[in-house]
């Protein structure tokens, strides 16, 4: 037998997340290593829904997706983005912001092209690139603010290098680029003819006072900005899949196209739940939302420090990397699942978000959980001292709450 895989599959492997999640199943544990976002859908998102398949919307919707939903992303985007987009023509409704940003990658990339990737980087823009063969450069952001060396940056640029990929609120650093950074990539975008494709799926989590800027809101980005985003984690249905990509109007109809094949259309009832959330939350529901994430977020990082896992307390999105420095394992793997076997908490290894092993001692938490779970996972994880690794016995130092 002579058939085969391609080589693309060989590049292309199981997120450590899922991987993770299985074996948090086959223990037993509490899952905080997957972003499934468990917390309750809002009523006007779940309402919208059940109305539209009470109505029969069942069929295929157009390739781009309803018009009522393209004009409340729309709204939406102009109000809290500050863009102004053409429902009708610039907006693609897609199965996801992966999705979005699967067939972003798609259409603007060809073989060989080079993307910028800012490290720690998350494992769905990697596997993307790699599927559509573009080609990874990748620029570390380092701890604990997860800052960026812009020499670096422009150093990275080559004359195949064709996008950038930028995520902020970004997962899994939790890392709010700044105005000035921004600013610094849209330099550098405008000088080198650059595509810059953002992904602000995590939009409405920010701590601190951090506010968020859309690369696409500055001079002379509009038209090489795709803004990529969706509701999945603000309304808690990650698994209904609905999210969009925002550009000028060439580049969606290109963008729309990849998605009708693909994907066909984003499913019609959901989509119509998703615009009724859109028209019927306020500023506060957002800003609520914000609010209690930072509640968590606190709640999480407390008890990694009591634990012996300092945390790099993220600025936005619901993660938190912990440095694992202490616990046994030759690689983030092995501690990951050394926490997992001995503290019945899952994370996802920090290898997961690096190219090589600078991930080797973090491991990345997730605090979208119903408080209950998040308090039964925080109590073992406040509980994991004096543990054992075979013949080696580890002391983690008791932090004062």
């Amino acid at each position: 037998m002579t058939l085969k895989l391609t080589a693309r599959t060989s590049r292309i492997t199981q997120a450590e997340i899922r991987a993770m999640s299985i074996e948090c199943e086959r223990i037993g544990g509490i899952n905080l290593a997957q972003g499934v976002c468990d917390t309750e859908i809002p009523n006007p998102v779940r309402r919208g829904a059940q109305r539209a398949i009470d109505a029969g919307l069942n069929s295929y919707t157009r390739y781009d997706g309803l018009f009522a939903l393209r004009e409340a992303i729309a709204r939406k985007v102009f109000e809290f983005n500050r863009i102004q987009l053409d429902p009708a023509t610039d907006i693609i409704v897609s199965a996801g912001s992966t999705g979005a940003f699967y067939c972003t990658c798609l259409a603007l990339l060809d073989s060989g092209d080079e993307v910028i990737l800012f490290e720690p980087f998350y494992g769905y823009h990697l596997n993307t690139l790699l599927a559509v063969e573009a080609v990874p450069r990748f620029v570390k952001t380092r701890p604990p603010d997860w800052e960026v060396d812009w020499d670096e940056v422009a150093a990275t640029i080559t004359p195949r290098t064709k996008a950038l990929v930028l995520n902020t609120p970004a997962n899994p650093s939790g890392k709010v680029f700044s105005e000035r950074e921004i600013v610094q990539i849209a330099e550098l975008a405008c000088r080198h003819d650059l595509f810059v494709l953002t992904d602000e799926i995590y939009e409405h989590f920010r701590y601190d006072g951090k506010e968020h800027l859309s690369p696409a809101t500055l001079p002379g980005m509009k038209d090489r900005t795709i803004t990529i985003s969706g509701l999945s984690k603000t309304y808690s249905i990650t698994g209904w899949r609905i999210g969009y990509s925002a550009s000028r109007s060439d580049w969606a109809k290109a963008i729309g196209h990849v998605n009708d094949l693909v994907y066909v259309c984003a499913p019609a009832p959901l989509q119509m739940g998703v615009a009724e959330g859109l028209n019927e939350l306020d500023s506060s529901f957002y800003q609520a939302l914000s609010s209690e994430y930072g509640r968590k977020r606190d709640r999480l990082c407390r008890s990694l420090s009591i634990a012996g896992l300092t945390p790099f307390v993220p600025a936005g999105a619901y993660y938190v990397l912990a440095d694992v420095s202490k616990v046994p394992g030759q690689d983030s793997r092995e501690k990951a699942m050394f926490l997992l076997r001995h503290a019945r908490v899952a994370s996802v290894p920090g290898a997961a978000f690096y190219h090589d092993s600078e991930g080797d001692n973090l491991v990345r938490f997730c605090f979208a959980k119903k408080d209950a779970e998040l308090n039964e996972a925080c109590s073992y994880l406040e509980n994991f001292s004096n543990v054992r690794y075979g013949s080696q016995s580890v002391a983690f130092e008791q932090v004062q709450r």
